[in-house]
């Protein structure tokens, strides 16, 4: 099951949010709205923890009847990033759901990781997170600018970008004659040329044109424009690209792929 009101699986979350180590952090209340995965019953329970499948409502029936008035076992679930994914007791929950609990216990495994899980995360979020943090890695821009923030809309923008960096390591390096460090090629790159163009992108009509277009995905578009002018035109500044760019007329499905895909990656702790 896919889509915001599905369950995230913790095996997608493991994978693409870098886990580096698990403990048991005991048993303890945890808040109903912070549990959003499970690790293998995704396809039994939504987000709100409604069962998919009619029989499993005589399930959460029978569990009324016998605990009524008491104290429901705690459940067993994974920590990660501050969220909740279910290994045992999703009837418990689903119960705990129906009555309007805001907690319940529950014996927490914790995995660690640096990302903060947002309680409205999916697996395309998951897919943003992932692509950002090999891109920043792998280029160098984490390590020479940590604070800096490329975003896009559709998560393919993030390798495409990675290209686009490697191409400028390469040119600088044909140049200093000497094998360039990424840190350096990265610094360089994102203070000499990505800084410089986007401000001259936003004196055009550009982002108001696209307004559901990323900082990165303009860049990275006028930059694609440049790049195939080159032969025939030269090098075309930035704002005559962008402003090109911005007279260019598109469909609403151009539209619509920019925002069904886009994502804001998730925060770091």
């Amino acid at each position: 099951m896919t889509g915001p009101d599905a369950l995230l699986p913790l095996q997608e979350a493991r994978r693409r949010l870098h886990v580096t180590g698990q403990s048991f952090a005991g048993v303890r209340a945890i808040p109903v709205e912070r549990i959003i995965g499970s690790v293998d019953r995704t396809i039994d329970f939504d987000r709100h923890f409604r069962p998919r499948r009619r029989g499993l409502l005589s399930r959460i029936e029978g569990l009324t009847e016998a605990f009524s008035g008491r104290d429901l076992p705690p459940i067993s679930v994974y920590e990660l990033g501050g969220a909740y994914f279910v290994s045992d007791g999703h009837h418990r929950l689903a119960l705990s759901h129906s009555l309007g609990r805001e907690e319940i216990d529950a014996e927490v495994t914790r995995l660690d990781t640096s990302y903060e899980l947002t309680p409205d995360a999916d697996v395309l979020t998951l897919v943003h997170t992932e692509q950002q943090r090999i891109f920043m890695e792998q280029s160098g821009l984490g390590q020479a600018r940590p604070d800096a923030v490329i975003e896009f809309s559709r998560p393919q923008g993030y390798g495409e970008l990675l290209d686009v960096l490697r191409s400028h390591a390469y040119e600088r390096s044909r140049s200093a004659d000497r094998l360039v460090p990424d840190e350096e090629t990265a610094a360089d790159w994102y203070d000499k040329v990505y800084l410089p163009a986007l401000a001259a992108i936003r004196r055009t009509r550009l982002p108001q044109r696209y307004p559901f277009k990323t900082d990165a995905d303009m860049y990275l578009w006028v930059h694609q424009l440049r790049r195939s002018l080159q032969p025939t035109r030269g090098d075309v500044s930035w704002e005559e690209a962008a402003e090109m760019r911005a007279t260019e007329r598109h469909g609403p499905l151009f539209r619509w792929r920019h925002q069904r895909f886009r994502r804001t990656p998730l925060p770091r702790r």
